[in-house]
């Protein structure tokens, strides 16, 4: 079965890490090219307005396989060289592709998100947990940096003097610690993590899609490109987005006082 399972649901697609047994733990050979495989399938369903990213189990993520690490198998086994390569094919096609989804991601965060399977969630445009959630970068605690990017993904979301801290002590913050730094937008108890989820995800899926995918690409953009790139990008977006049959039936329903109903032309 694949490690990485999804499942259309409406306007909402549902990606589940599918390792309980390892608390989701990655590093096999072959884990890139079936994220890459998955994220490429949903950006080509233009039906598809919003993703959840979750984990199976009592996990969402464990991060790297440590028994791997220590036996020196998948994608940690060869040379200095030839774990590099791995790197770059496994973990960085992993985070690469999921970064790439061009509908919002919401990480629903159930359980540890640790290592890599924190900087999993900080891929994410959103990000609520279940009350017993806990978030670590522990990379150091095994005598490793973050290898797939997180040291670029935290200091964006908790900012550089929180994201130090986390990464220097290795230590592990719950989930009220997690939403106080902006880890986080919102806390539900465990039992009810998948059903808040699917209600931000409809939430979203009820906008534009045209529109929304735009909308995430200016988002992005906005976090390191300068102000007149932006600006550049927003009017033609903008003037796209007037081009659609959405934006007039968005203009009529608000006229009419009813709710709109986008259907993607």
């Amino acid at each position: 079965m694949s490690m990485l399972l999804v499942e259309k649901r409406g306007h909402v697609a549902l990606l589940t890490l599918n390792r309980p047994e390892s608390m989701n733990a990655l590093g096999a050979i072959g884990d890139g090219e079936v994220v890459r495989q998955v994220c490429d399938e949903v950006n080509r369903d233009r039906d598809i307005r919003c993703a959840i990213l979750t984990g199976s189990g009592r996990a969402f993520s464990a991060g790297g396989d440590v028994k791997s690490m220590l036996e020196k198998k998948g994608a940690f086994a060869g040379s200095g060289i030839e774990i590099r390569e791995n790197y770059r094919r496994e973990f960085h096609a992993v985070t690469s592709a999921i970064y790439g989804l061009e509908m919002p991601l919401i990480a629903a965060v159930n359980g540890a998100a640790v290592g890599l399977g924190c900087d999993l969630a900080c891929l994410a445009d959103v990000r609520i947990a279940s009350d017993d959630a806990r978030f670590g970068v522990t990379f150091l605690k095994v005598g490793l940096i973050p290898g797939d990017g997180g040291s670029w993904l935290l200091q964006r979301v908790i900012g550089y003097s929180r994201a130090a801290e986390m990464l220097y002590t290795g230590k592990l913050i719950d989930a009220a610690t997690a939403a106080e730094w902006g880890l986080i937008s919102q806390i539900v108890p465990g039992a009810e993590l998948s059903g808040a989820a699917f209600r931000l995800a409809q939430q979203i899926a009820a906008q534009p899609p045209h529109a929304l995918r735009l909308a995430k690409s200016l988002m992005r953009h906005g976090r390191s490109a300068p102000y007149e790139a932006v600006m550049e990008m927003s009017a033609t977006a903008q003037a796209l987005c007037h081009l659609t049959e959405d934006h007039v039936e968005g203009v009529s329903a608000l006229v009419e006082k009813r709710a709109p109903i986008f259907e993607g032309k």
